[in-house]
């Protein structure tokens, strides 16, 4: 019962943090008549946590007065899913959307590029860049075809058109890889067209990999214009006419208020978890818990911690793009860990899953995406783990194999014992073995004290043989006696 009491108190305690939390980051509302700006920062790879935090951020914003919305993006790129979920939303806003890349040094790679096209006005300040958005096949294993040769392609050759069907030697790999590129060109295309910026450009970034930095972008048409700071930006945006939705808005952003709306802890949280290395400690703490709790029933605290950390693992790897074949050589490794323990196998199961559960490990996440895959440190550190114990459990095997036995006949046989008093030839007394007193017999005479080997037991009486160091008394010394 006390038990049960302070997890209730924990439980409630967690539950008025969280509310603290929410509060805190839920934005002040604005008073009546003033208008402001609201920002949103995009950092780090694009994943179901960025396409969750910009939905809510937007709409609190939007709920609460913002006139638009500066996005500013700092990513290498993400998942495809991710990123159409945050265009869509950005397509859906009410109010207009200014991209912005920055700070200095910051990009907006990959899917940043396809985000920054999609929004009303794509601004970058000094020294940053985009493009390199060739697509990476995440569901399957089909690889990607790669990355034209830019002299070729963006010099000579005209864009090719975005329907053209794979070439006749193509297998069916190659056409599907195909779809995907062309289907991912057809898509930043419809972009430039719906903003008016460089369709051209946006095919090379997509088909050859080509990238800008802010000067090259506002040159070519692919941006609006750069800015030094967010300032800048909204001075430079001021005036501007934007389609939102089928309106035509014109900017009245010139010296507005800038408020910025941070994560909320869910958000927070859910991208902790759908971080690829957390994700993966999390399934095998989940795992391992759970082979605690069945190895130890009643321990209680490893079945309950287990079960929560593979349930947030599941979670984590359905939002992720997971190869199930890794999934399933690491279920098939851990399988054969465990059979280790209860089969004699001598290593030979220990050792397959070992190299099951490190392949499987590898190919679980191997999206090629930044930010997205299993750190192979980690895999390395679970896997040299691993091997200790196996080497550990064969050795104790061995050396099982080698011990005595702690019980039965077996126990007693050539255990050492010392006299406790005189023995005639064939004669009975006492002797001290194991610490306890037994009824001994001897086919020679030998002194008290003296120290004996036992060779077998009959019922409850030892027969027993002097120890070489032990001489048996002679026929005078025995009449003496």
């Amino acid at each position: 019962m006390v038990r049960w009491v302070w997890m209730a108190c924990i439980a409630t305690a967690y539950a008025m943090l969280v509310a603290g939390v929410s509060a805190a980051n839920a934005p002040v509302e604005s008073p009546a008549g003033s208008r402001f700006v609201a920002r949103i920062n995009l950092d780090g790879p694009i994943g179901p946590a960025s396409a969750e935090y910009f939905d809510s951020a937007s709409r609190r914003a939007i709920d609460a007065g913002a006139v638009a919305i500066v996005l500013q993006l700092d990513t290498p790129g993400g998942l495809s899913n991710s990123m159409r979920t945050i265009i869509s939303s950005v397509l859906a806003a009410k109010v207009p959307i200014l991209g912005y890349v920055a700070p200095g040094g910051a990009r907006a790679a990959s899917a940043g590029t396809y985000i920054l096209y999609a929004c009303q006005i794509a601004a970058m300040a000094p020294a940053t860049h985009l493009g390199a958005a060739t697509p990476v096949a995440l569901d399957d294993a089909t690889p990607m075809p790669a990355p034209l040769d830019q002299n070729k392609e963006q010099d000579s050759a005209p864009p090719k058109d975005v329907g053209k069907p794979a070439d006749k030697e193509s297998d069916g790999d190659d056409a599907e890889s195909h779809k995907v590129l062309n289907d991912a060109i057809a898509y930043i295309r419809s972009l430039a067209q719906l903003r008016g910026r460089n369709s051209e450009w946006a095919e090379q970034a997509v088909r050859g990999a080509a990238t800008l930095t802010a000067g090259e972008a506002v040159a070519k048409h692919v941006i609006d214009f750069r800015a030094e700071n967010i300032a800048d930006l909204l001075n430079q945006a001021d005036g501007r006419q934007v389609r939102v939705g089928d309106q035509t808005v014109t900017l009245n952003v010139k010296g507005l208020e800038v408020r910025d709306y941070a994560p909320n802890w869910r958000t927070n949280f859910l991208a902790t978890i759908t971080n690829p290395t957390i994700a993966y400690l999390l399934l095998l703490a989940g795992i391992y818990g759970l082979v605690l709790e069945a190895l130890h029933p009643g321990a209680m605290l490893p079945g309950i911690a287990g079960g929560i950390c593979l349930l947030l693992g599941l979670y984590a790897l359905q939002m992720l793009p997971v190869n199930y074949v890794g999934l399933a050589l690491m279920a098939l490794g851990i399988s054969l860990l465990g059979a280790e323990a209860f089969v004699p196998a001598f290593g030979v199961f220990g050792v397959g899953g070992i190299i099951a559960f490190v392949i499987g490990s590898i190919l679980l996440l191997d999206t090629g995406v930044p930010g997205y895959a299993v750190n192979l440190g980690i895999i390395g550190a679970i896997a040299a783990c691993a091997i200790v114990l196996l080497a550990l459990v064969v050795w104790l095997l061995l050396r099982s194999r080698r011990a005595h036995e702690v019980t039965g006949d077996q126990q007693m046989l050539d255990a050492n014992g010392e006299l406790l008093g005189p023995i005639e030839a064939d004669g009975h007394t006492q002797a001290l073995v194991y610490g306890e007193r037994w009824q001994v017999r001897s086919a020679v005479a030998l002194p008290k004290g003296a120290h004996v080997r036992v060779v077998r037991r009959d019922g409850l009486v030892l027969w027993v043989v002097p120890e070489k160091k032990s001489e048996p008394q002679s026929g005078a010394q025995n009449q003496r006696s």
